[in-house]
């Protein structure tokens, strides 16, 4: 197989919390260059320097920069697009501006090649009992008989439905559906959800994503399985900082899909039941197993009960319930 060097271009203070958020996104190992250690080992007082090896000085001076390989298939290319939506997480929120440019390069590929050579890898599959998941160069199979056809080109957005959590989204979806399904999809990527749940018969959804890119590609993917655009909206920004985004969501929706990661679900417990009618559906995913209770543990505090979880391959979905009756933690910090 073979691996692309991903260097991502930061500053010192953000090095432990991209660690954190990599690892989030199952990627295991990094390297990480730190400017500012080449600068402390260069002004060590005891440190007499009769020679300095050609290049330190100017690797001093060069941005803190950490380094990642992602393998050259589908599962690199949605880990690549992973990796830009949580950099433009971190940018929106970053109004100091301490964490750098949060900007990545990708060594030996440009990114529109990236995007073009892992399709050979992204063929026609089921997914639960529904769905029969396509791009749109391939034709359909004898496996697409009697399933309702989902097309996506998710181009450099998350979410072909081949990555795990995406199929375990998939998967507690399809039985929350019916024809008065109202569906709120938050980090929507390439689409593949809302368009699922549209698919199979939802009367409406709204879609949010933080990336621009990600929010033309969800329009774009909606238009190829025909969706009626009056019955969806995509909107783009942060719902934990932007309180007009969320008053234009409004309320009442039977189900909310959210595959993230845990430390953005996290964020946006407190706003879930604002979001949700009583009894209403959330569904989570993009929650590596080693942080799946610190993810419920904060969600059930909201006043969610666990209705099922699944796990594969380090991965983790769930399904709650918002409980009814009862006065919810959103309801006490809006007072």
């Amino acid at each position: 197989m073979n691996w692309t060097q991903v260097d991502i271009f930061t500053a010192t203070p953000a090095v432990d919390i991209l660690s954190v958020k990599l690892q989030d996104l199952g990627i295991r190992g990094c390297m990480v260059q730190d400017a500012q250690d080449f600068q402390e080992f260069l002004e060590q007082k005891d440190g007499k320097w009769d020679y300095l090896e050609d290049g330190l000085m100017e690797l001093a001076q060069r941005e803190t920069c950490i380094t990642v390989y992602l393998p050259e298939n589908a599962q690199g290319a949605e880990t690549l697009a992973a990796i830009r939506a949580m950099l433009a997480q971190m940018r929106a929120e970053d109004t100091e501006h301490q964490y750098g440019r949060l900007e990545i390069v990708c060594s030996g590929i440009c990114e529109e090649d990236w995007a073009n050579n892992w399709k050979q890898y992204f063929k026609p599959f089921p997914v639960g009992k529904k769905l029969y998941i396509k791009p749109s160069w391939e034709n359909l199979t004898e496996e697409a008989k009697n399933r309702t056809v989902l097309e996506i080109d998710p181009a450099s957005s998350f979410g072909t439905g081949q990555h795990h959590t995406t199929r375990l989204c998939l998967e507690l979806l399809e039985n929350e559906i019916t024809p008065q399904t109202k569906l709120l999809d938050l980090g929507c990527g390439s689409g593949i959800l809302f368009i699922g749940a549209m698919l199979l018969g939802a009367a409406t959804a709204y879609a949010v994503d933080i990336e621009e890119n990600a929010v033309r590609i969800a329009k774009e993917n909606a238009q190829k399985n025909h969706l009626d655009n009056s019955m969806y909206q995509i909107a783009c920004g942060d719902i934990v900082s932007n309180e007009a985004l969320r008053n234009m969501i409004g309320t009442g929706y039977d189900v909310i899909t959210a595959n993230i990661v845990a430390d953005v679900i996290i964020a946006m417990a407190p706003y879930f039941p604002q979001f949700l009618k009583d009894n209403g559906i959330l569904i989570l995913s993009g929650i590596i197993t080693e942080r799946a209770q610190e993810v419920l543990n904060t969600i059930t505090a909201y006043d969610f009960a666990v209705l099922e979880q699944r796990e594969k391959a380090g991965w983790c979905a769930v399904k709650l319930q918002k409980l009814s009756g009862i006065a919810t933690a959103c309801d006490t910090i809006r007072k």
